[in-house]
């Protein structure tokens, strides 16, 4: 397994999810109370995918595009690290035992 780790700007996650699919589970939604906060760093998020290590360059590929804005700079950054013992917390099982991939 292989972990795929992006830094993106917030407005283009939908976007990267849609591109690289998302597992089962449902979200959850949040609601915030406007609190307005100026930054001159274009906000970013952390988004952290586990894939399996055969299919790790087209999820990289499918983050990139769907990550790209158009502009000079500040797009963000994409990078792969191998993963090992990966469990489900509810079952306690490894990945391989419950016949997922």
């Amino acid at each position: 397994m292989m972990k795929v780790e992006a830094v993106v700007v917030r407005d283009r996650i939908e976007t990267v999810i849609e591109a690289v699919g998302h597992g089962r589970e449902k979200g959850i939604t949040h609601e915030y109370r406007g609190r307005v906060f100026e930054s001159r760093f274009l906000p970013k998020a952390l988004m952290t995918f586990v894939v399996p290590a055969g299919i790790v360059d087209g999820v990289i590929d499918a983050i990139v595009d769907a990550a790209r804005t158009g502009r000079a700079s500040g797009d963000g950054i994409c990078w792969a690290s191998p993963v090992g013992r990966v469990t489900h917390n509810r079952t306690g099982a490894r990945l391989g035992e419950v016949g997922e991939v």
